[in-house]
């Protein structure tokens, strides 16, 4: 009487196992985030812009994975608290006052708010190396709907988006009396690669 239970197991186990490896079939690969980089461009603006710098900033991925067949997902994680303002053009000082301000209660507000993080909701796909990504992003407490365009070279998928601080309900640094203003528009490039590439 129990070889009839075990035998329909054993069909079903065979079956998962079969699909699972089926090439095309839908699996999630974790991202390498040792070789993955997330950059964040942040723009100056205003009477004396000229004398301040852009920055520049790098937001190590926490945790992510990828599904590259259809359904394609996208997930990943950045921790807020490790985020590093690069600024190769500024002196060790000013970068550590640009990250104080940054990680503070003013920009980022990285106790309160320690991750951000981004998921995908649908995946247009344009051809075998471009695809259109429909997620959200939540950043600051604020979650909203964005689009990123991803292109496939050499094993990175690349791409960049833009954004606004004020959508996220952050408000952009002034200083010098208002003379230089960081801008509202900042631009995040990045470059991803998959664990086991």
């Amino acid at each position: 009487m129990l070889f009839v239970p075990r035998m329909i197991w054993c069909v079903g186990l065979c079956t998962m196992m079969l699909v699972a490896s089926i090439p095309g079939t839908n699996q999630r690969r974790p991202i390498d985030t040792g070789h993955s980089r997330l950059t964040v461009h942040v723009g100056k603006e205003g009477l004396f812009s000229v004398f301040g710098h852009e920055h520049e900033i790098s937001a190590p991925i926490a945790h992510g994975e990828v599904a590259t067949s259809a359904p394609e997902f996208v997930e990943f994680t950045v921790e807020t608290a490790r985020m590093i303002v690069q600024d190769p053009e500024e002196s060790e000082s000013s970068r550590a006052d640009v990250q104080k301000a940054m990680l503070g209660p003013q920009v980022l507000d990285t106790q309160k708010y320690p991750e951000i993080h981004f998921v995908s909701e649908s995946v247009e796909r344009k051809d075998d190396s471009h695809w259109r990504i429909h997620g959200k992003l939540a950043l600051h407490g604020v979650t909203r709907q964005i689009i990123v365009e991803t292109r496939l070279e050499n094993g990175h998928y690349r791409g960049k988006v833009l954004l606004k601080q004020t959508d996220y309900g952050i408000t952009p640094i002034r200083v010098a009396g208002g003379t230089v203003n960081v801008k509202d528009e900042i631009e995040i490039d990045f470059d991803i690669m998959l664990a086991g590439q």
